[in-house]
């Protein structure tokens, strides 16, 4: 007798293989309805593309409910009674919809230009040669928390504007927050998100009254030159240096954890990127496309659709399963394969349309360095040990990664 499908993200076979049950959805040919939290997952690409360009399907519905359905909305995904979460992480940019969307997009995608990003090369590398000289004794460390973890929390905090030293800080906090976007939240997670909001909040206070008092040469500065011009309030402006500081950390040292798990795991694509290191711009995109480190997110119908054959009502939620639709065969050649030299390679773990990330620039050009950097620093680099990957839905990444290394 054939088993029914069961979709269990929480367990460790998911964090191990999440791919197999990817292609038992693929396989279904129709949205999976995912009872648990009342949503429909697409997993194939085409399906996923579709929902994540049409201007129709929203991450928020806050624009067209009456305050009431909001708050019952609320209620109902357990996100009330968070008054700091509800004000800066609710209704930040990556949350809001329609008019107040694009205003607060536009104004951060002028200031996340291609060459204010290029301008950060020479900081990014200065800063990785300091992490690595600082292990150049070691053999063998956990490439996580020992050189990945401290990267990209630092370039953006750099380029925001924040203290070398309140850094590290804002990484816990970040991942305090972000945690509660998962499947399986409880009230623990709850309240870990709300007390991080808060003091992220006040932090943020601080750094803007310091700016105020002696304005410099940074985003945070910018934004706030914006305000003053009437073009974002306040809390608009505290959002969103929240957001952009979050978006820095956990899904980029997700990726450096899985994209050299996955060079280590396939040697001949290690040592074909060491013979021939011109390919780390389309190594690094086949690493955000092998295991995209945010390999989900949502949106809701505003109106009545069909979606892979199946017509839905106003209100529908559907999940979006990048992290799957990166690996339908229908969209790429040997799509289980991880290939350094795919090309082309339209894979979407950047996501697709009006929520496309912002910073997806600055995130390879810190995998550009630090995989360049870390190859001509060491002649060998070999697992340790296999990894434990995160469990849940929306993040994917190793919890450590043990590595070996000889020094060139």
């Amino acid at each position: 007798m054939t088993q029914p499908f069961v979709f269990n993200p929480l367990s460790p076979e998911f964090a191990r293989d999440p791919y197999a049950v990817y292609a038992e959805l693929r396989a279904q040919h129709e949205p999976f309805y995912y009872a648990e939290q009342d949503i429909w997952l697409l997993s194939r690409m085409a399906d996923v593309q579709r929902v994540a360009t049409d201007r129709k399907m929203v991450r928020s519905l806050d624009d067209v409910q009456s305050e009431e359905e909001r708050r019952a909305e609320q209620h109902k995904r357990n996100w009330h009674d968070m008054p700091h979460h509800e004000r800066f992480v609710q209704t930040n940019l990556l949350e809001s919809e329609g008019e107040t969307h694009h205003r607060l997009r536009t104004l951060v995608f002028k200031e996340f230009t291609r060459a204010m990003i290029a301008r950060q090369r020479q900081a990014i590398q200065t800063f990785v040669a300091s992490k690595l000289d600082g292990l150049r004794y070691q053999s063998e460390f956990d490439f996580i928390e020992e050189f990945a973890a401290h990267v990209p929390g630092h370039i953006i905090g750099r380029l925001l504007g924040v203290p070398d030293q309140d850094c590290p800080q804002l990484r816990v906090w970040s991942e305090n927050v972000v945690r509660f976007f998962d499947v399986g939240r409880d009230d623990d997670d709850k309240a870990l998100a709300e007390q991080a909001t808060k003091e992220f909040y006040l932090y943020l206070l601080d750094l803007v009254a310091e700016r105020q008092k002696a304005p410099q040469e940074d985003l945070l500065t910018q934004l706030m030159r914006h305000r003053d011009a009437g073009r974002l309030s306040e809390d608009e402006l505290i959002a969103t240096a929240m957001l952009i500081l979050m978006a820095g950390h956990g899904s980029t040292i997700d990726v450096l954890g899985s994209g050299m798990h996955s060079l280590l795991r396939f040697p001949d694509q290690y040592q074909k990127l060491r013979a021939e290191p011109e390919l780390i711009t389309t190594a690094v995109q086949e690493m955000f496309r092998y295991e995209s480190p945010l390999p989900y997110f949502h949106r809701i119908a505003t109106e009545p659709c069909e979606v892979a054959g199946q017509s839905f009502a106003p209100g529908t939620r559907f999940g979006l399963l990048y992290g799957a639709a990166n690996r339908d065969p229908e969209a790429f050649e040997q799509a289980d394969q991880f290939d350094i030299a795919r090309s082309p390679n339209r894979h979407i773990a950047f996501g697709k349309g009006a929520h496309l990330c912002l910073g997806n620039h600055l995130a390879a050009l810190d995998m550009d360095v630090i995989f360049s950097t870390l190859n001509r620093r060491f002649a060998k680099i070999e697992l340790a040990q296999d990894p434990e990957y995160k469990p849940g839905l929306s993040v994917r990444g190793p919890k450590a990664l043990q590595i070996r290394v000889v020094p060139t």
